[in-house]
């Protein structure tokens, strides 16, 4: 059986499964086993080059062992998590234990914070590598079809290919601009239900400095309340404990929602521009850093999430075409492995 998962907003017949969708980090479900990854192409404006979606790492582009994480800054684990994957992750070092210090972070009881030494995105490259899963990137999907029995799904480029099941765990207003059958194929109620989900948008902005470079702040993180453009400044290689003589220091920026959403569709060397002010009102003795990434976050965190549908939507049974992710659930890893198992129970029922 040929399966595809849609990840991150990615065809000759091959059996198998295809999973499109915006990984926030949880694991990829079964369907993805022996089947084909689509790291799906959003807008360039939302990370699709490589698996992860707000779980990616950025690099320098003068030295590639600069990295930064514009996206998710670190993992909470709550009292009623799933421990067994945080146990996982932490036995292989793909996370480690928070250390650092977060000026102005809510400590909720019973909760754990934990960082990604080697970026964020090593999370979800992690669970790639134990799906099995052909992944490819940069796959723009436009139309899912019916076919003989099968889905038909097309891309901007290349052939349209076969899948026995589909799984879309990209944004869900993106589920709605796809094109094909699956526009008839999602019934009324189902239509009202993914348009009551929605979505905060903010920029993030990575400085990537020469090796040398002294910041000198007390605190490898900080949240900010009294800016009207600016939440959030990370020291990312301090967060992440990965100081090194060798390796440049890096600096990741959040903006406010609500500046986020007042210059969502603005100039972003402008908004590139703006950010900068803003930081170094907040931080003067910051050095010039050698490069700069300004990234934007149209779809950043669930602020509704689908209703009546915790962890996922079947809208065809057979052949399965199903959806999930942070949309059915929320934006934080719990959610993900949430929305993953009951997309994984989904799929199994129907193998």
């Amino acid at each position: 059986m040929r399966m595809l998962t849609h990840l991150q907003r990615p065809q000759k017949e091959r059996r198998g499964t295809l999973s499109t969708g915006r990984a926030h980090g949880g694991p990829p479900p079964p369907s993805a086993r022996n089947g084909a990854g689509f790291g799906a192409a959003p807008p360039r404006d939302d990370g699709a080059g490589a698996g992860g979606g707000r779980m990616s790492t950025s690099r320098s582009a003068r030295d590639a062992a600069c990295t930064a994480d514009l996206g998710a800054q670190y993992v909470s684990r709550s009292a009623g998590s799933r421990g067994s994957f945080y146990e996982e992750l932490l036995s292989h070092g793909i996370l480690k234990p928070l250390s650092a210090r977060i000026e102005g972070l809510v400590e909720k009881e019973g909760s754990c914070d934990y960082v990604a030494p080697q970026g964020i995105s090593s999370v979800v490259k992690y669970f790639l590598r134990q799906s099995g899963a052909d992944v490819f990137y940069e796959h723009h999907v436009t139309h899912i079809t019916l076919r003989d029995g099968k889905w038909e799904v097309s891309r901007k480029m290349g052939s349209p290919e076969l899948f026995d099941v589909v799984i879309l765990t990209i944004p869900v207003p993106q589920i709605l601009q796809l094109q094909g059958d699956i526009v008839n194929i999602i019934n009324e109620r189902q239509k009202q239900q993914l348009e009551s989900a929605s979505y905060s948008s903010r920029y993030a902005l990575g400085l990537f400095y020469e090796v040398g470079a002294r910041i000198d702040v007390p605190w490898a993180a900080k949240y900010i309340t009294d800016n009207p453009c600016i939440r959030f400044i990370s020291i990312d290689n301090k967060k992440r404990n990965i100081d090194s003589p060798e390796i440049g220091p890096s600096v990741v920026v959040h903006t406010t929602v609500t500046f986020g959403r007042e210059h969502l569709d603005s100039d972003p060397a402008e908004v590139q521009q703006l950010i900068l002010s803003h930081l170094d009102s907040l931080v003067p003795s910051l050095p010039k850093a050698a490069s700069v990434k300004c990234q934007k976050w149209r779809y950043s965190q669930v602020t509704k999430a689908v209703p009546n549908c915790p962890g996922q939507m079947i809208l065809h049974t057979q052949p399965l075409l199903i959806c999930g992710g942070d949309g059915f659930t929320c934006s934080n890893f719990d959610g993900c492995i949430e929305s993953a198992m009951s997309l994984a129970e989904t799929v199994r029922s129907h193998l």
